[in-house]
């Protein structure tokens, strides 16, 4: 396996008439690490997939493959593995015969297509016409396509798209293999909930633009506990909560603590004889974290 390159794009854009679809956007994608693409649908991530590749040809910017665009690598196919769409088969031709189309391509032969084809899951139904495949078979096949080539870098659009839960969880292994190896993996989603137990880094869109780019415990840190709080004497607990320097807001008939842990909050009312009549944690998950970013707009 050749050595992994990073994935960049710098101030990409993308115009569609009067669409901006993608714009001025810039990040890049580590070796040995999986980066989860973010961003609710229609947010820009398959047209910057699709730049990246060199299906799509970019209004401004460009989108690079180690030190030069996918287009100009020599034999892009050894260097990059791609699956955008699990529908883009011939429904007429069987699993392995779809593999074996692509091969010639990817310097694999057909000992290469057989090896994949029950790498993923699929020796049973590797005579059977893809036409008759289901969603989640269609991914695996997608994968398989990626793998011929044996490729340091692996692009997935919507990789779990259409899987049962034991094939996400058979999908999160073999991409946190991938990046033990080296690999430089790439994965998008519109759901964070799909992929943050599989992600190392996160790159986030809305309307085309970047809005947030990090590793996931950096994210996660966004995620703050919170706390809701009643008191009969709410003056005191005001007062315990300026004191504190907790940062504390009206919320009905209490108030609601940032970044404080609801125990630490009742431990101090009990020493400071402050009755409460409520307490009850409200964590703010990644899940929430990713639509306020996204909902927020571009930043």
């Amino acid at each position: 396996m050749r050595d992994a390159p990073t994935l960049a794009v710098e101030g990409l854009g993308k115009t569609f008439g009067a669409v901006r679809a993608v714009d001025d956007l810039t990040f890049s994608v580590r070796p040995g690490a999986v980066t989860g693409f973010l961003g609710p649908n229609g947010a820009g991530k398959t047209t910057t997939l699709r730049m990246l590749l060199g299906l799509t040809r970019p209004s401004q910017g460009r989108a690079l493959v180690g030190d030069r665009t996918y287009a100009e690598q020599p034999v892009p196919a050894s260097l990059v593995g791609a699956a955008l769409e699990a529908s883009s088969f011939h429904p007429g031709r069987s699993g392995i015969g779809h593999l074996e189309v692509f091969a010639g391509q990817a310097g694999a032969d057909r000992a290469r297509c057989r090896e994949l084809i029950e790498f993923v899951g699929l020796g049973h139904a590797a005579q059977r016409r893809v036409g008759g495949y289901s969603m989640g078979m269609r991914q695996r096949l997608g994968l398989a396509t990626a793998l011929l080539a044996d490729p340091p870098a692996i692009v997935l659009d919507e990789p779990a798209n259409g899987l049962d839960p034991e094939g996400i969880r058979w999908m999160r292994g073999l991409l946190r293999a991938f990046a033990a190896e080296g690999r430089t993996v790439l994965v998008s989603s519109h759901v964070l909930s799909e992929v943050q137990h599989t992600v190392d880094d996160v790159v986030i869109i809305a309307r085309g633009r970047l809005v947030h780019a990090s590793s996931l415990a950096e994210l996660s840190a966004l995620a703050a506990p919170q706390a809701y709080v009643e008191s009969p004497t709410a003056d005191a607990l005001a007062r315990l909560c300026g004191d504190r320097g907790w940062t504390a807001r009206p919320d009905g008939a209490g108030l609601v603590v940032a970044d404080v842990p609801a125990a630490e909050i009742g431990a101090a009312a009990y020493a400071g004889g402050i009755e409460l009549h409520q307490l009850a944690s409200r964590g703010v998950g990644l899940e929430d974290v990713f639509l306020q970013l996204t909902e927020g707009g571009a930043r």
